[in-house]
C-alpha cells in the first residue's frame, strides 16, 4: 500500500510539471515598439536553455556627424565607444513559466531593467520591464524578416537591353 501511494504521488508530481507550459521560443528578429531598432534574439547558454539578444539594425545608424552610433549613455565610460549595432542587450534570460525573465540593457538611458519576454503570437513579442521594481512599462515587438536573410536576397536583374538587330542584307528580287 505504501509503495502504491508513493508511486501515485510521483505520477501526480510528474503530471503537474508536465502541465506547466514551457515558454514559447522568442528566437527571431524583432522590430522594437517604437520602430527604431531591430533586435535579433537567439537561444544561448548551457543546452540552449537561455535567451540572448543583440541590436542588428537601427533606423538611424549614424550620428549627424556620419559616425556609427555608440553606447554614449553607458554608466561605464570605458564602454561608451562601443558601436550600438552588434551590442548585446539581452543576456541569459531564463525560462520562467510561460515567459523568459532576466535583464535587458536600455541603450537610450544607459540603464538595466528587469524584464520578461513572452510570445503573444507568431508575430508579436510582449516585452515588460521594471527599473527598481517601481518604474514599469511594456511594449509589443513585431517579428520582421531576419537581417541576414534580407542581406542574402539579391534584387532581380534588370532586363538587359536588346542588342540592335544586325542590318539585313538587301533581298534580290
Amino acid at each position: 500500500m505504501r509503495l502504491a501511494l508513493g508511486s501515485a504521488a510521483l505520477l501526480l508530481a510528474g503530471l503537474g510539471s508536465a502541465s506547466a507550459e514551457a515558454p514559447k521560443d522568442p528566437s527571431g528578429t524583432w522590430l522594437t515598439g517604437d520602430g527604431r531598432a531591430k533586435i535579433r534574439i537567439d537561444r544561448c547558454g548551457p543546452g540552449q536553455s537561455l535567451v540572448c539578444g543583440k541590436v542588428v539594425w537601427l533606423k538611424v545608424p549614424n550620428t549627424d556627424a556620419g559616425t556609427p552610433r555608440t553606447d554614449l549613455k553607458n554608466p561605464d565610460p570605458k564602454k561608451r565607444a562601443r558601436p550600438v549595432i552588434g551590442l548585446q542587450l539581452i543576456e541569459g534570460l531564463k525560462p520562467d513559466e510561460e515567459k523568459f525573465s532576466g535583464e535587458l540593457y536600455n541603450i537610450e538611458e544607459g540603464k538595466t531593467y528587469q524584464v520578461s519576454l513572452e510570445r503573444e503570437s507568431a508575430q508579436e513579442l510582449s516585452v515588460s520591464g521594471c527599473l527598481l521594481k517601481i518604474l514599469c512599462g511594456s511594449q509589443t515587438w513585431t517579428r520582421v524578416p531576419d537581417v541576414n536573410q534580407q542581406a542574402a536576397i539579391t534584387p532581380p536583374e534588370a532586363p538587359k537591353p536588346a542588342k540592335p538587330a544586325a542590318p539585313k542584307a538587301p533581298r534580290a528580287e
